[in-house]
């Protein structure tokens, strides 16, 4: 330490270096004014439980930007986090304390009173609030120019100015960043004083504390410990002590006070044990539109500015060219020239020393976007902003379920990425297994690293895909979710035990057996199932069972590809599926429209699932070689009773049957198949026979009476004929306008206009009701009518119009008989449709296993062996 740095830096008392926090001009003075006074201890604005996570800053593996994060042990959503950044000059100080081996202390509100009192204020909430600078600090981090309210709950704070905006302001500046830009960023530390900016930055502190006041009662606190730690700072190492702290409480750590007025601050403030750690941040996060109050617009681009060691336009530009050649776009050397030229010349003429960020993309749109905002958008999310992520090494403090997430996330290769990204994963794969796996038990901890979507390429169970993007919260649910267990697995068990014995709804307990059997905890799984088969039993509402039904059903489909076995969840699901068939056409009498329309979604969901179901018990059959129907119950298999008929086989007397003399809950035994298939569709006949009920029963609505038409259509269950029969009496003259249209709402509705194109008898029943509906009644039905046919691709309403237009020919009784749809012909054409048996039967794995031609055999079975695909 030479002597005359000494005695220029200590002659007015210690070393104050009032920043912003996140500036790299701040961070670079901070480091020059270090350098030359050489100070005996480093005193730092943060939370003094994180001293004993200073020395593993030095460690390589402590990549920021990151995070101190605080939080109650009792209560760990109950946090708050300190942000570091690279260009984060409280980061400089600590990494030159360290590499000079000179001691380094927090001086702030310790955090066990940061957490408490902001509890009591009701602010911290369970993702945990920034800190130190952001929504603790005052000054210069406000979120706008109008100043804000500090977090407290005393009524006698004040409104805290920002004081960049108003420096800014009397400079004749209207953007408080680019008066930053000018005044600091582009402008060294100074050669000849390094303490030159911040005296200066301190006289403009004094005189705006001086006019607005200091703030509320926290920031009067908070500064009185800082006070209060300098003091002893002093008294233990002598008059060379440096702080770094927020440039507003500078003239607070100048005032003269005394112990006693210091300490009577601090009296009685409230308390809870806390922990702290470093997590992993990131740049996004430190942007101001991100929330945080002591953001900043742009943290890529003043990462950029602090690495650069020259030339930082030429070097900004050449990143933004680079990452635009990424994406397809022609980007040459010229382009970038001409960019710099421009930003230049835009700084020259707005008398700016050097290009800022409103130059350099102004350049950019003009030059390198050719006017376009939309590449621009990209430059601005992935550079302006950026998507850095920080990295904590293994020897920091953790808690132990972190520290079992990270071990997971190395062998399974899953590395936490601030940048959003879609993984494809498929599930034969062990690799790909264990992720799906991490990824569902973590779901059920509250951790949503990863949403499932849609798969691009295809619908198997083995397929899944997943949009992962790690956020800096997801460490606070990490630390929430160590209550429940210090390993992921057993972490995930006892919140999925715990999750199904508090459920209330019978959907959630389903729900849940669903996660189970994607995360691979067959343990937790007896305990949700017997949860499951006491709620199923207990449970009256036939909504609540409709709603159960389709994700215990869904389950089933995991067992071959999870290896899991779900024979106790077919045997609830089979149970669960009875009683809705139960239930479910008393249930749909008396609804209203709205009723009516959540009541047709049951119908979707369960006739959906009963599908599932169907193949899940057949296949389950098979496999347990051919077992008998008789261990089944009559009604599961669609034994006669089961089936809604009579002991002798006839339909019950006075049940409404259709065209061909046909009961509606009656079916015809099937011809052939095993038993495996005769305990799959029995309940398919079953769920028939209760759409052919709904379909007759005059007291249920017409959307559901038309649902379950079209369904029973679909599905091969009903003829053509017979459906434009119950159409026609649906829309006879006698049935009111607005339940015709709900009728047809059930029935063309989801899809249904290539069913209206391709059948010109509905078509034509559909024409004749509505051109005969009254001019009083039309304004009523129009809504039903056009929520339908809006629903129609584009292509296919063009199609039925043009059909409507060209008019259908004859219809001897409301039915079309002679009119041709172009492009089709009168009649299949069997022998084209042949063609291509033999291709489906390779496909579907058919082939004959005799050695016959595949070709030869389909002219005789291959109807009937490719009946029933795709229903």
């Amino acid at each position: 330490m030479t002597g005359a740095p000494e005695s220029t830096a200590y002659d007015a008392g210690p070393l104050l270096l009032g920043v912003r926090h996140h500036g790299p001009g701040s961070a670079r003075a901070v480091r020059a004014a270090l350098q030359a006074a050489r100070p005996a201890v480093v005193l730092i604005e943060g939370p003094p439980e994180a001293d004993p996570l200073i020395p593993p800053a030095a460690d390589p593996g402590l990549r920021p930007p990151v995070a101190l994060l605080a939080h109650a042990v009792d209560e760990p959503g109950r946090s708050a986090f300190w942000p570091f950044a690279e260009f984060s000059p409280e980061w400089v100080a600590i990494r030159w304390a360290l590499e000079h081996d000179v001691p380094a202390r927090f001086i702030d509100l310790p955090a066990t009173h940061t957490l408490a009192w902001a509890e009591e204020a009701g602010e911290a909430g369970g993702s945990g609030a920034e800190a130190g600078g952001g929504e603790e600090d005052g000054g210069e981090h406000a979120p706008g120019p109008g100043g804000r309210r500090a977090g407290s709950d005393d009524v006698g704070d004040v409104l805290r100015v920002d004081p960049l905006a108003v420096l800014a302001e009397a400079a004749g500046y209207d953007d408080p960043e680019r008066w930053w830009e000018d005044v600091v960023e582009h402008r060294g530390p100074g050669a000849d004083d390094p303490f030159a900016p911040f005296t200066a930055v301190g006289e403009a502190m004094t005189a705006l504390r001086e006019r607005y006041g200091a703030g509320g009662r926290r920031d009067l606190v908070r500064e009185a410990h800082m006070r209060l730690r300098l003091r002893a700072a002093r008294k233990e190492f002598g008059p060379a002590v440096a702080v770094v702290c927020g440039a507003w409480h500078v003239p607070a750590l100048r005032e003269k006070t005394t112990v006693t007025a210091d300490r009577s601050l601090l009296r009685g403030l409230p308390k809870v044990k806390t922990d702290v750690t470093w997590v992993p941040w990131t740049h996004r996060r430190l942007a101001r539109s991100g929330g945080y109050g002591a953001g900043i617009e742009s943290p890529g681009w003043y990462g950029h500015l602090f690495q650069a060691p020259d030339r930082p336009v030429e070097r900004w530009l050449t990143k933004v060219a680079g990452l635009l050649r990424e994406e397809d776009r022609i980007v040459s050397s010229a382009h970038v020239i001409e960019a710099v030229r421009l930003a230049e010349t835009l700084a020259a003429l707005r008398g700016r020393p050097l290009p800022g960020l409103g130059e350099t993309t102004d350049a950019v749109r003009a030059v390198l976007c050719e006017g376009s905002d939309v590449p621009l958008a990209l430059v601005h999310d992935r550079l302006v902003v950026g998507d850095a992520l920080g990295e904590v090494p293994e020897s920091a403090p953790a808690v132990p379920l972190q520290r079992d997430l990270t071990r997971q996330q190395r062998s399974l290769r899953l590395k936490p990425e601030a940048l959003e990204r879609d993984l494809e994963l498929d599930l034969r794969g062990d690799t790909d297994a264990g992720r799906s796996r991490l990824l569902h038990r973590l779901r059920l901890l509250g951790v949503d690293w990863g949403e499932p979507v849609r798969s691009r390429g295809g619908t198997g169970t083995f397929r899944e895909t997943w949009r992962l993007r790690w956020e800096p919260e997801l460490s606070v649910r990490v630390a929430e979710a160590g209550v429940w267990g210090t390993t992921v697995q057993a972490a995930a068990r006892a919140r999925a035990e715990a999750d199904a014995a508090a459920a209330r709804a019978l959907a959630d307990v389903t729900a849940l057996a669903e996660q189970c059997l994607l995360a691979g905890l067959p343990e937790a799984l007896p305990v949700v199932m017997r949860v499951l088969a006491d709620r199923a039993a207990l449970d009256t509402d036939v909504g609540h069972l409709a709603q159960a039904l389709p994700a215990l059903v869904r389950s089933l489909r995991y067992g071959d590809v999870r290896g899991t076995d779900t024979g106790a969840l077919a045997e609830v699901a089979a149970g669960l599926a009875e009683r809705v068939f139960v239930g479910l056409p008393p249930a749909c009498a008396a609804l209203d429209a709205d009723a009516a329309e959540e009541m047709r979604a049951h119908v979707d969901a369960v006739h959906t699932a009963v599908g599932l179901l169907t193949e899940s018990l057949a296949g389950t059959s098979a496999e347990a070689g051919g077992a008998s129907t008789a261990d089944w119950p009559a009604e599961a298999i669609g034994g006669e009773e089961g089936a809604g008929q009579d002991g002798d086989g006839q339909a019950p007397q006075g049940e409404a049957t259709y065209a061909d003399g046909q009961a509606p809950g009656r079916e015809r035994a099937p011809s052939g198949g095993g038993s495996g298939r005769a305990v799959g569709g029995g309940l398919r006949e079953r769920w028939r026979g209760v759409l052919r009920a709904l379909s007759l029963r005059d007291t249920a609505p017409g959307v559901i009476r038309g649902r379950a038409v079209r369904l029973l259509l679909d599905d091969g269950a009903l003829p053509p004929g017979e459906a434009a029969r119950l159409m026609g009496l649906a829309l006879s003259p006698g049935t009111p306008p607005a339940a015709a249209a709900a009728w047809i709402e059930g029935f063309a509705g989801g899809g249904g206009g290539l069913l209206l194109v391709h059948d010109e008898r509905l078509l034509g029943l559909l024409d004749t009701w509505l051109t005969g509906v009254p001019a009083d009644a039309f304004t009523d039905v129009l809504p039903l009518l056009r929520r339908t046919f809006a629903a129609y691709e584009p292509g296919v309403r063009r199609t039925l119009g043009e059909l409507v237009r060209r008019g259908s020919g004859d219809r001897p009784g409301g039915a079309a008989q002679a009119t041709v749809v172009p492009g089709f012909a009168a009649e299949p054409d069997t022998a084209r449709a042949d063609a291509v048996l033999p291709v489906l039967r390779l496909l579907l794995g058919l082939a004959a296993d005799d050695g016959t031609d595949t070709a030869d055999t389909t002219k005789t079975t291959g109807h009937e062996s490719l009946a029933g695909v795709g229903t």
